[in-house]
């Protein structure tokens, strides 16, 4: 009589190592294949945003794949007349470089002067006067180091040292090619992936419902019900994060334009945009958005009245946007909290860089929109939510 032996069950430690080892392992994952990851999570949100234009058209009777195809060549069209001018006016701008150094050495050099001259001022007042040194009178003999007064000759018992030859050791140089290779090597694999993203938001919003309909497939019973929730709550949740930063951005960048237009600072056409945009980066959009109309200004201000207003009108639309706009057109739909948000930029900034501080808020409530429709994982989404 032959006897069925049951597998042990895994103890809790060994579950928790188990646990630990595979974060592990998709956080090192994560970071290996960044350029991967972004480019797919960049094609998703862009098919989320374009998605209702292609519902749109598709309505006016036409075919899936020709809606998508004329909602891309739009959007790509739309990008290029964009860069366009953008290019145009980033030209000018590096015309004036020449122009920009000028000033700049004339910024530095008045800077240094009124340092040293405050900190002679400061000198004199803080240091009793018997303790200044003063200047000799011209034509006084002073000692040098050696005991000998300066401007004798030296006698013939004084000894002097030989020079010490220095020995420097010079690095083998770096092939030139190797570092050509090295430094375009990372701009490459940028450029290829970026390279697919029109591709992947063709073929996801032309076969949309086919991929979603094969996903829910994956699963069986309720799950079905509950991964078909997810995947609307993901959508709604991106498609509202991005339209609400894009009407708000719009409405910094004219804002913006118009103040500097008033002002009549140069390149006010491509300052006023990437100011606006700027301020809505989390946590870093005050100062990021301060940088491009300052340095803009340097050609032509000499006040630094000019500048305080510059900072002050920024400040002051950076402040109404994130407290007053923000949480109406973006806060309410994604709920989470300043913690989580804090650590999500934290973590996402680190794996991604700069563009994981853009993507860590929409990742992170994507994530908590999954965790509002599994029962198993809402109290996950009670810890991330508001």
């Amino acid at each position: 009589m032959s006897t069925i032996t049951e597998n042990p069950p895994v103890s809790r430690p060994a579950q928790a190592s188990l646990t630990v080892l595979a974060i592990a392992a998709a956080i090192a994952l994560l970071y290996f294949g960044r350029i991967f990851f972004i480019t797919v999570v960049i094609a998703v949100i862009i098919a989320f945003l374009l998605d209702p234009v292609v519902t749109a058209f598709i309505r006016l009777r036409l075919p899936r794949a020709v809606a998508s195809f004329i909602v891309c060549s739009i959007a790509l069209a739309a990008l290029y007349l964009l860069g366009l001018g953008l290019y145009t006016q980033f030209s000018g701008f590096v015309e004036d470089l020449p122009n920009y150094s000028q000033r700049m050495n004339e910024l530095v050099d008045r800077v240094a002067t009124d340092v040293d001259q405050v900190s002679k001022r400061t000198y004199q007042v803080i240091v009793p006067k018997r303790f200044q040194e003063t200047p000799p009178a011209p034509g006084t003999p002073t000692l040098e180091k050696n005991g000998r007064k300066r401007g004798s000759k030296p006698t013939a018992d004084a000894t002097v040292p030989p020079p010490i030859q220095e020995v420097r050791i010079h690095p083998e140089p770096t092939p030139f090619l190797t570092y050509l290779y090295s430094y375009l090597r990372s701009f490459y694999d940028v450029l290829l992936m970026a390279s697919f993203v029109p591709f992947l938001v063709y073929f996801m919003l032309s076969w949309r419902d086919h991929l979603r309909r094969s996903f829910i497939y994956l699963f069986s019973g309720p799950g079905r019900q509950v991964v078909g929730k997810s995947w609307e709550g993901v959508s709604d949740m991106v498609r509202a994060y991005m339209i609400g930063n894009f009407i708000l951005g719009i409405l910094l960048a004219v804002i913006s334009s118009a103040f500097f237009f008033a002002i009549r600072m140069p390149y006010w056409p491509m300052v006023g945009p990437i100011s606006g945009f700027l301020s809505l980066v989390p946590y870093v959009g005050l100062p990021l958005a301060m940088a491009p109309p300052l340095a803009a200004g340097l050609i032509v201000y000499n006040e630094p009245a000019i500048y305080l207003m510059i900072a002050v009108v920024v400040a002051v639309l950076h402040l109404i946007a994130m407290n007053l706009l923000y949480p109406k057109l973006v806060g309410s739909r994604v709920h989470l909290n300043p913690l989580v948000v804090t650590i999500a930029l934290m973590f996402w900034g680190t794996l991604w860089g700069a563009i994981g501080l853009l993507l860590a808020i929409p990742i992170t409530a994507g994530i908590k929109a999954v965790c509002d429709n599994v029962s198993n994982w809402q109290p996950y989404a009670k810890l991330l939510g508001d």
